[in-house]
């Protein structure tokens, strides 16, 4: 039970301090967001991941995402039982965080996902299918660098996996927020969207689908490169 609250707390800290900087950075609308916010918002997730790594990684590894959750399951570093109860507290946690943000700015967008616009005057919006993409593409990235990253095969380097991690989120962010406002992680959408509803709630399923393909394609990709007679 200590590693699912220990999901539930990260999970909560990264979707507050995140999504929480994309709202007071004014980056959490459909439109294009000026750089200092994508900057500022692809930063807090980062640090909070960071943070978060430092702070839980020894309770329960710091997946904080169903998305890496599935592609370690898939790597079979965790069992089934753990994967499904850590994707539950993940999401509790998640949707915990919005709560507390739709406290402190009601009127906002909660930092939820979505497809954007790509220009001022509210025109060529992203496509379903665009988007799609991306957050597979990104989330298989990003669940890969996390695979590897916490391999004992990178030896002394494992120690600095958390700081791997929260980089790698950083630019992650920087490319995928002017186009779905940047998921890669299913339970830091489902938070937000639940409060917020509207097109958020209505392209939720974009956010859930897309990471958990792309963490499945990181799983596969990481059997295919990871060293056999060193896999951990």
């Amino acid at each position: 039970m200590k590693k699912y609250l220990a999901e539930l707390v990260g999970t909560f800290v990264l979707t507050f301090l995140g999504c929480g900087a994309a709202v007071s950075l004014g980056c959490d609308t459909a439109h294009v967001a000026g750089t200092p916010a994508v900057v500022g918002t692809a930063i807090a997730f980062g640090l909070a991941v960071v943070a978060m790594a430092y702070t839980i990684g020894g309770i329960s590894g710091c997946h904080i995402n169903p998305a890496i959750t599935l592609g370690v399951f898939l790597n079979g570093k965790i069992s089934a039982k753990d994967c499904g109860m850590y994707m539950v507290f993940q999401t509790i946690g998640a949707i915990l965080a919005a709560c507390m943000l739709y406290v402190l700015a009601p009127e906002s967008g909660l930092g939820a996902n979505g497809l954007q616009t790509l220009n001022e005057i509210g025109t060529g919006t992203v496509s379903v299918t665009t988007g799609l993409i991306a957050e597979i593409v990104l989330t298989a990235l990003f669940v890969l660098v996390v695979l590897g990253a916490t391999s004992k095969t990178n030896g002394a380097t494992n120690n600095l996996a958390g700081l791997a991690i929260g980089l790698s989120l950083i630019l992650i962010h920087l490319v995928g927020i002017h186009y779905t406002g940047t998921s890669v992680n299913p339970a830091r959408s489902i938070g937000p969207a639940l409060l917020a509803g509207g097109d958020a709630l209505s392209q939720l399923w974009i956010f859930i689908v897309g990471p958990f393909v792309g963490g499945a394609i990181a799983a596969c990709i990481w059997k295919l490169i990871q060293i056999d007679d060193q896999v951990d």
